[in-house]
């Protein structure tokens, strides 16, 4: 698998340091609202991303942390008169249940930063005893002319660097170049915890290094995020680790495009400021605005419409469409080879897709024209009974990665055959108010009924 990494600014063939275990850190929320979309984008990429791995027999072992301190968690706390801890439980609840939502696999670890202060005043304490850090009235700041190689991953004009400047912003401007806090002082109304500088906190780019190193080693595999990560917060994560260990921190660094809605910056001020919750009350189908937030490549810019999300769903109306046909087929003709081949070939091509830095839309390619093909060897998808399971099989394997087809159902197949059988007995006797009653009691089940020249088959409308 080739994947762009941004430290080398090239495509690179994946390898990781242990035979098919591949170890990941993914910069998870900072649990002070609701995530929105744009945030989504980048977590529903990662979850395409490890699922691939998974597809591919890949052991995966992934960090997703939860930011629950830090200059926004504290400050929203202090506005509504919440500890840090009974304030940001409220948003991490939420952002698991909307991860379950959107289908994105819960992670192996998700650690909070409150949770692990004790290792991150250890790691503190060496970058100190090193050289790289350095204390003043109580906080710390790392040294960045100290590591030679900072900007190695922002590209960054050593000449933009301010040294011997210090800033306490967990979040600062490009331009903005200066030597970044490790360690904060305690400030009146914030929480602190004791440490050898006196009580305090830990910057918000100390956290992750420590996380990933703790549930992951001193070297990992990949790190990821969205592309405003860079710089500062990328950047100094691994000046503080690289420092502490003097091993490289992460060998692949994937980053996401932004995202824009109806074809501006996203924001409150423009009314297009979404999080899920908004969408889903307005009626969109989740399933839907995964399939959108994932469809085009992980380094493009993503136009984010409602239009596309409309489109999405008759997409996903389609291959479930084509899914419970192929289930239903009644053709008792020979096994055909030809289905077996178009099978085999865009099994390939959608692999070749997701190897090329992970193309999704590639991958959907495929599995449309695999759709259309079969349909003109067999329109109606009544494939032969003997080609099915494997048609199926097929289907539900591709899901496994893009998990936004629904091919389960609270209503067994059995049921609805039995009921379709009784109405076609029911329309022999002419007894159409029966055979109404049965199509209009599917109906509300969410089963459409279609009399074709092979016979009744039902489709079900999520």
């Amino acid at each position: 698998m080739k994947l762009y990494n941004t430290l080398t600014g090239k495509l690179e063939e994946f390898k990781t340091l242990r035979d098919k275990e591949a170890r990941i850190y993914t910069c998870g929320p900072t649990v002070y609202d609701y995530a929105h979309i744009g945030n989504f984008r980048t977590f529903c990429f990662e979850d395409i991303f490890r699922r691939y791995l998974k597809y591919k027999g890949y052991k995966v072992v992934q960090v997703m942390n939860l930011t629950d301190v830090d200059d926004k968690t504290i400050r929203r706390a202090n506005e509504e008169g919440l500890s840090l801890r009974e304030y940001t439980e409220k948003y991490e609840k939420a952002f698991f249940e909307d991860c379950e939502t959107l289908n994105i696999e819960k992670v192996e670890y998700n650690p909070r930063a409150t949770e692990h202060i004790k290792e991150m005043i250890e790691l503190v304490k060496t970058l100190i005893d090193k050289g790289f850090a350095y204390e003043k009235d109580g906080s710390v700041y790392f040294d960045i002319s100290a590591f030679k190689e900072y900007g190695k991953l922002s590209k960054l004009d050593k000449r933009e660097i301010k040294e011997g400047v210090s800033v306490d912003a967990d979040e600062y401007e490009k331009d903005d170049v200066r030597d970044f806090v490790l360690w904060k002082a305690r400030k009146e109304g914030e929480p602190s915890w004791p440490s050898p500088w006196g009580e305090g906190r830990p910057g918000w780019h100390l956290e992750c290094s420590v996380m990933a190193m703790k549930y992951l080693g001193e070297t990992i595999d990949l790190h990821a995020g969205g592309e405003d990560l860079i710089f500062p917060h990328h950047e100094n994560e691994i000046a503080q680790s690289e420092a502490a260990t003097g091993k490289p921190f992460s060998n692949y660094w994937l980053h996401c495009k932004y995202l824009i809605v109806e074809g501006k910056k996203m924001s409150k001020s423009l009314g297009n400021f979404f999080t899920l919750r908004d969408l889903i009350s307005k009626g969109y189908n989740p399933r839907a605005i995964r399939y959108v937030l994932i469809s085009s490549h992980y380094r493009k810019q993503l136009n984010f419409t409602l239009e596309s999300v409309k489109a999405a769903e008759k997409a996903i109306e389609r291959v479930e469409g084509f899914y419970q046909a192929v289930s239903q087929t009644k053709n008792k003709s020979d096994y055909d080879e030809r289905i077996k081949g178009l099978i085999e070939k865009y099994r390939k091509s959608f692999e070749d897709s997701m190897e090329e830095d992970l193309n999704v839309s590639g991958a959907f390619g495929a599995l449309f024209e695999f759709l259309g093909e079969v349909n003109k060897l067999y329109p109606d998808s009544n494939i032969p009974e003997a080609n099915r399971d494997e048609v199926l099989d097929f289907l539900e394997k591709l899901n496994t990665v893009f998990a936004v087809f629904d091919f389960s159902s609270d209503f067994p197949d059995k049921e609805i055959l039995k009921l379709i059988e009784e109405r076609n007995e029911a329309r022999k006797r002419r007894d159409f108010k029966r055979a109404d009653e049965i199509r209009d009691m599917l109906k509300e089940r969410g089963i459409i009924l279609e009399d074709t020249k092979e016979g009744t088959r039902f489709k079900r409308i999520k």
